[in-house]
C-alpha cells in the first residue's frame, strides 16, 4: 500500500564525467614540454649543436665530410622526436586530438615548402613554424619542424646529407617561437605588438637559420688556400672569423635576407588571422580541459511502499 503522505527524502546524485573548458589563453598545452621530454630536448639540441660545430672543434680528416656523419645525425633526431612524443603521450600531455593537429600542420608545411625554397632564399614554410610554435608550445614546434622537413623531403626528393640538419634547425625554430613570453613588462604580448614579436623572431631565426646550414658543408665545400677557406687546426677565433666572411659573401645578402623578409612579410600579413585560427582550434579541442565530475539529479524518488 502506497504511504501517500510520506515526504520525499532528497534527490540522489548521480556523478557524470565531462570535460570543463580552461579559460582562454595564448598557449595551448598540445603537447607541452614536461621534465623528461625538456630533458631530452636539452641533451639532443647540444649534440646537434656539436655535429653542426663538430670541425671549429677537432681537426677533420680531409677525406671526411659532413656525408659521413650525416646518418648520426639523423638517428640522433629521430628518437628524440620519438621520446618527446611517446613520453608526453603517456604522461597525459597529448592525445589524439594533437596528433592529428601535428599531422595536418606538417601536410600543410610539407605543401607549402616546395613553393619557395629554392628560389632566392624563399621560404614559404617557417612563418608557420613560428605561428604553430607560440600558439601550441615549445614541444609542439620542434616536433613540427622535424616532420615538416622530413615530410617536404619526401614529397620533393631531397633526401640528401643536408636533410638531418634541416630538420634539426628547424625543430630549432618552432622550439624557439614556443620559448617566446607570454608577457612583456607585466604586458600580454597580444594584436600588433605580439605580431612585431614574430616578425621580429622570424627574422633572426631565418639568419641563425643559415648560419646553421652554412657551417653543416663550409668545411668541406670550398677547398683550401683561399680567405674564406676553413683552416684545419687552426684556432676556433680565426676560423670563425673566416666563416663569418664566407657567409657573408655566399649566403647572407641573398639567401638568409631573403627568407627573413619572406618571414617578415608572412607573419605580418598572414599571422593575425593564422593565429586567431590556430588558437580558436585549440578552444574547440579543449586539448588542456580537465575532466571534472558534477552532480546530476537522477530522477525523481519514487513512492515508498
Amino acid at each position: 500500500m502506497l504511504n501517500r503522505d510520506a515526504a520525499p527524502g532528497p534527490s540522489p546524485t548521480v556523478p557524470s564525467a565531462r570535460p570543463t573548458p580552461a579559460p582562454p589563453t595564448g598557449r595551448s598545452r598540445a603537447l607541452e614540454v614536461g621534465r623528461r621530454p625538456s630533458l631530452v630536448l636539452a641533451v639532443a639540441s647540444v649534440g646537434g649543436l656539436v655535429m653542426f660545430l663538430w670541425p671549429l672543434l677537432v681537426s677533420p680528416p680531409d677525406e671526411v665530410g659532413h656525408v659521413t656523419d650525416a646518418p648520426f645525425v639523423f638517428a640522433l633526431i629521430l628518437p628524440v622526436v620519438i621520446a618527446v612524443v611517446l613520453s608526453e603521450l603517456h604522461s597525459g600531455d597529448i592525445d589524439t586530438k594533437a596528433l592529428a593537429m601535428l599531422g595536418v600542420l606538417t601536410a600543410i608545411g610539407a605543401a607549402l615548402r616546395p613553393m619557395g625554397a629554392g628560389v632566392a632564399g624563399l621560404e614559404t614554410v617557417f612563418f608557420l613554424l613560428v605561428l604553430a610554435g607560440r600558439v601550441y608550445g615549445a614541444g609542439f614546434g620542434f616536433v613540427l619542424g622535424t616532420t615538416t622537413m622530413f615530410t617536404s623531403a619526401i614529397l620533393t626528393g631531397g633526401i640528401g646529407p643536408w636533410l638531418p640538419f634541416q630538420m634539426m634547425a628547424s625543430g630549432w625554430v618552432g622550439l624557439g617561437a614556443g620559448l617566446l613570453p607570454d608577457s612583456i613588462a607585466g604586458r600580454a604580448l597580444r594584436g600588433r605588438t605580439e605580431i612585431a614579436v614574430l616578425a621580429l623572431y622570424g627574422a633572426v631565426a631565418a639568419y641563425a637559420y643559415g648560419f646553421l646550414m652554412n657551417m653543416w658543408f663550409w668545411p668541406f665545400a670550398i677547398g683550401a688556400g683561399t680567405e674564406l677557406s676553413f683552416v684545419a687546426g687552426a684556432p676556433v677565433v680565426e676560423n670563425l672569423h673566416r666563416f663569418v666572411l664566407f657567409t657573408l659573401a655566399t649566403s647572407t645578402l641573398g639567401w638568409d635576407t631573403g627568407r627573413a623578409i619572406t618571414n617578415v612579410v608572412a607573419v605580418v600579413l598572414l599571422g593575425p588571422i593564422v593565429l586567431t585560427t590556430l588558437r580558436r582550434s585549440v578552444r574547440r579541442a579543449a586539448f588542456d580541459a580537465p575532466v571534472a565530475f558534477d552532480a546530476t539529479p537522477a530522477g525523481p524518488t519514487p513512492p515508498n511502499l
